[in-house]
């Protein structure tokens, strides 16, 4: 119940953990590390694999699977690639009841292994562009977790495409960025800052990396989305070549991008309040439910028809205007349950509209009406609910956004010398816009001293480097220096 939720101002990251715990969204594994997810967070990540599967089919990709196993060898091909993940990489060395006579790596990320294949079916410059996205599950070794937001295993999508030239395999990696940032958006209601990753936050073996970098309600970053362009460098290592026009074999160019279930932690953390989760309807099962109050059971099915008649009246209007999704209606006629149970459950699980109808409101011919994120109780007529919950569906999705918007943009904070930075981050936490001179070392000694890292630096329109008119940050360097967002992060 809502009772034990831990209040946002008095312990963030415990009451982050109690809404997920009590709204029955995930629970820890028997294997430390791990998380289930249960059927009210799954039903989410479902919404959010739809929407974004339909958008990403859009794109000319298609889904395909691969393997979970990777044999060690595969890792080693790329350097950088190696590197990056081997403190996070777990290993079979033993199967079948015998040792393995080559170790096996369990899928931190599929590069190497959907290389493999390319390799193989990629011969002609009429293979290409070859464009694959899988929905699968991951393994990464992590020593501090948090549900949803960092497990040794959870689920993601991963997109890998391979092209003639540098320029497409780039015009891609944009491409699919932009998606993620409109899906962000416009289906978790999360507003995200666009950028490109450093040097030294960008993935092991890429060329580059952009990123989408949303703020929580306690003004640190979460980073809910990547693009990569990896140029030829995977290509190379496992000689994934084609016969272009000119009759030449060449190395391809490549790019990956993805998301994972930590979308559903940042939606959590972006919108939820103290009463439990606020679920945008974009990614509702169940948008409406209709609780009627039966003081007496000889009035219970007066006012079962009438919950019953409004129900489907409400699915009907809806319907008509063609929401962006199924409406889901339920009526609780749970007679084992108090009403006031009931309230704090909903409010808990995140439902997106509760109405309540009793024998008072039927001779009134009204019902109660009370949108999630409000909380406020209307009286409505019966007969203007149905054109009302479809109304107040598409404002909530839109007021959410909204509302979360204006406190990202009210904690952004222009600052451009580093005594005062680290003044602020300390006072009020937030995201920083600074002059930035791109200078690895001075990136390391920041997030040491302050546990603040560069989340991305900014871009135009065209996908250039902003360019800072000021001195950086850190250094004092004059030339070359860009704008960049360095924040506290998960």
């Amino acid at each position: 119940m809502a009772e034990k939720i831990t209040p946002r101002t008095e312990d963030f990251p415990q009451w982050y953990q109690d809404v997920v715990l009590q709204a029955r969204l995930a629970d820890y594994s028997p294997v430390k590390g791990c998380m289930v997810i249960r059927p009210n967070g799954y039903s989410i990540w479902e919404r959010i694999q739809k929407e974004l599967n339909d958008r990403i089919k859009a794109s000319g990709v298609r889904n395909a699977y691969f393997p979970m196993f990777i044999p060690e060898s595969f890792i080693k091909k790329e350097a950088d690639h190696v590197e990056g993940f081997a403190p996070q990489v777990a290993v079979v060395t033993y199967a079948g009841a015998k040792d393995l006579e080559e170790k096996l790596v369990v899928r931190p990320t599929s590069e190497t292994i959907i290389n493999s294949m390319f390799a193989k079916w990629v011969q002609s410059y009429r293979d290409l562009p070859l464009l694959i996205n899988q929905w699968a599950n991951v393994v990464r070794w992590e020593m501090r977790t948090r549900l949803f937001l960092r497990t040794t295993e959870f689920l993601w999508q991963e997109g890998h495409t391979c092209h003639a030239t540098l320029d497409d395999a780039e015009a891609f990696t944009q491409k699919m960025l932009k998606v993620y940032h409109e899906f962000s958006e416009s289906v978790l209601a999360m507003p995200v800052v666009p950028g490109m990753k450093s040097e030294a936050e960008k993935f092991a073996g890429a060329l580059r990396t952009y990123c989408i970098e949303a703020m929580m309600q306690d003004g640190k970053a979460l980073q809910a989305g990547t693009s990569h362009n990896l140029s030829d460098h995977f290509a190379k290592a496992f000689d994934t070549m084609f016969l272009d026009k000119d009759g030449k074999q060449k190395h391809v160019f490549q790019t990956s991008w993805g998301v994972s279930t930590r979308l559903i932690g940042g939606m959590i953390m972006t919108h939820s309040d103290d009463k439990g989760l606020v679920l945008p309807p974009m990614l509702a099962e169940t948008h409406v439910v209709i609780v009627p109050i039966v003081p007496k059971a000889a009035m219970a099915e007066s006012v079962y028809q009438a919950a019953d008649q409004l129900a489907s009246s409400i699915q009907e209007h809806a319907d008509a205007r063609k929401l962006p999704y199924r409406l889901g209606v339920s009526v609780d006629k749970d007679e084992t349950k108090q009403a006031g149970w009931k309230f704090h459950e909903y409010e808990l699980i995140g439902i997106p509209i509760r109405i309540e109808i009793g024998p008072r409101d039927l001779e009134k011919g009204q019902a109660v009406f009370t949108r999630r994120d409000l909380g406020v109780k209307e009286f409505i007529p019966l007969a203007d609910l149905p054109a009302r919950v479809s109304k107040e569906l598409v404002a909530m999705q839109a007021d959410l956004l909204a509302k979360a918007k204006a406190h990202r943009d009210q904690n952004i904070h222009e600052v451009s010398d580093y005594a005062t930075f680290k003044k602020m981050i300390d006072e009020k936490g937030g995201f920083y816009k600074v002059p930035w001179g791109l200078d690895r070392q001075a990136e390391e000694q920041i997030k040491e001293e302050t546990k603040a890292t560069l989340r991305c630096i900014l871009l135009d329109d065209g996908f250039k480097p902003i360019s800072a008119q000021a001195p950086c940050f850190k250094t004092g360097k004059k030339e070359g220096t860009v704008m960049a967002i360095f924040a506290r992060s998960y």
